[in-house]
């Protein structure tokens, strides 16, 4: 049967939202071009995109609402059902899944009790494997809302999902402070991150990540000796910094000769 209208916003949302949209709209010169960040705007207001804010994105521009489901659908960035404060992506494309990714995955599947795309009990945690966040020197990567976690391992990345439950302070490895999902999306929309330091701290490009940028302007690399595998430095040179899992000593990688070799999840898990 046809669905009944969507329901409206309260009459203070609405005024609020529309303040808001006439702001983002009026830095287009075709208004239809800002139904990204009104999407954005409207997931800010509950958390995901609803059929309410898809119809007030269409009032605001002069769309149908079909044409605003259009784009709402096509992009994953908007949720289409309620989602948990902190979205926990794990990359699973190429690298990050043999440095562990796929090993991570999983076993967060297992310690939170949910599958791909669902949100733990209490609301906290939203869990879903990810494609390329370009951060392939740091990998594996798991994302918070879009900001960075380097390096991790089954063991970190189980700390991390249970201090977000808990309330627990948690910091990005680069980037800006973490903040909820409804914070991140109005950021998205194009409103300013008012919190103290976060601007500062917005920077989110790691050292290894820059070393070709580097070298394209003129600066010279430190000479850097690369012993044989198996063979350590002379012991009157200090270890140097490891700064990406690629050359640091962790166990990062589910794919080593210890592990069974392939894919530890199916598909779309």
């Amino acid at each position: 049967m046809p669905q009944l209208p969507a329901p409206e916003y309260p009459d203070d949302v609405r005024a609020r939202l529309e303040a808001d949209a006439r702001e983002i709209i009026a830095r287009y010169p075709d208004s239809r071009s800002a139904l990204l960040p009104l999407l954005h705007l409207v997931q800010s207001e509950e958390g995901h995109v609803t059929r309410t804010g898809q119809q007030f994105c269409a009032d605001m521009l002069g769309l149908t609402t079909a044409e605003v489901a259009a784009v709402a659908t096509f992009y994953s960035m908007y949720r289409r059902k309620p989602s948990g404060d902190y979205q926990v992506g794990v990359c699973t494309n190429t690298l990050c899944a043999v440095m562990g990714g796929d090993a991570i995955f999983e076993a967060l599947q297992d310690h939170l009790g949910v599958g791909n795309g669902e949100t733990t009990g209490d609301g906290k945690v939203t869990l879903e494997h990810i494609e390329c966040n370009a951060a392939c020197d740091f990998a594996p990567v798991v994302m918070v809302n879009w900001e960075f976690f380097d390096n991790q391992t089954v063991d970190s990345a189980k700390r991390l999902v249970d201090d977000l439950r808990a309330g627990a302070l948690v910091e990005p490895t680069r980037g800006a402070p973490l903040c909820t999902f409804k914070d991140t999306a109005r950021i998205l929309a194009g409103f300013p991150d008012e919190r103290a330091g976060a601007v500062e701290a917005g920077g989110s490009a790691g050292p290894a990540s820059v070393v070709g940028l580097r070298l394209a302007k003129g600066e010279t690399a430190p000479a850097r000796v690369v012993h044989p595998r198996g063979e350590g430095a002379p012991q009157d040179q200090p270890p140097s910094e490891h700064l990406s899992s690629h050359d640091a000593p962790q166990d990062t990688s589910a794919s080593d000769p210890s592990h069974p070799a392939g894919p530890v999840a199916e598909e779309g898990e």
